[in-house]
């Protein structure tokens, strides 16, 4: 499965970064070294949202993956940020991260229905960071395996009632009030979860 996006890209040894904040990591490579240019963005979900949705609060939406559509629940658990210091460290150019801070969203898929999966999820593919009503940047080199979460790739055998917690790294303004985690299910209807930005 290819990961979506466009971001800034890791030179530094992200592990580092990872430990530091104790946090997990997304799927966009483990090494800490710089990955392969993106081919295209992440979709964003629509700006209307049909629910507004808190911590821990649950959605269900079906995903197309290569043994068939599968329905997953979706919880956006939590949002950790890490500290202006430790974003600038992250990435190539540390202009780049001036005034944010790194944003993980740690979000539980849990499989309700359809065959067993017997490769990487497409699950997560339109999840996205947002703050303040702007799309965050998301980090491409994040590490894949963190306490907390579970390596996308790693998920081989994904039976209905199986749940795995994928977490997403993002750039967002330090000053910002509100985060938000989107995520759209194939047929398009949005759903967003708020918490806490690192500027409340």
């Amino acid at each position: 499965m290819l990961r979506q996006s466009i971001a800034l890209r890791l030179t530094a040894p992200f592990a580092v970064v990872a430990l530091t904040l104790t946090a997990c990591g997304g799927k966009d490579g483990g090494t800490g070294a710089a990955p392969p240019a993106p081919t295209k963005a992440k979709p964003s979900p629509s700006k209307t949202i049909s629910t507004a949705l808190v911590a821990g609060n649950s959605v269900s939406g079906k995903i197309t993956e290569d043994v068939g559509t599968i329905t997953y629940g979706v919880s956006a658990l939590e949002v950790t940020y890490g500290t202006e210091a430790q974003a600038k460290a992250a990435v190539q150019d540390p202009a780049d991260a001036a005034g944010k801070v790194i944003a993980i969203a740690h979000v539980r898929y849990t499989h309700q229905a359809g065959p067993a999966l017997t490769s990487s999820t497409n699950a997560d593919d339109s999840t996205t960071v947002w703050a303040d009503g702007q799309r965050g940047a998301i980090l491409l080199g994040s590490p894949t395996k963190a306490p907390g979460c579970d390596d996308p790739y790693d998920i081989r055998s994904w039976t209905t009632g199986q749940s795995h917690t994928v977490c997403e790294w993002y750039l967002i303004p330090a000053d910002a009030k509100k985060a938000q985690v989107h995520w759209s299910p194939d047929d398009g209807t949005p759903y967003v979860w708020t918490f806490p930005g690192p500027g409340a």
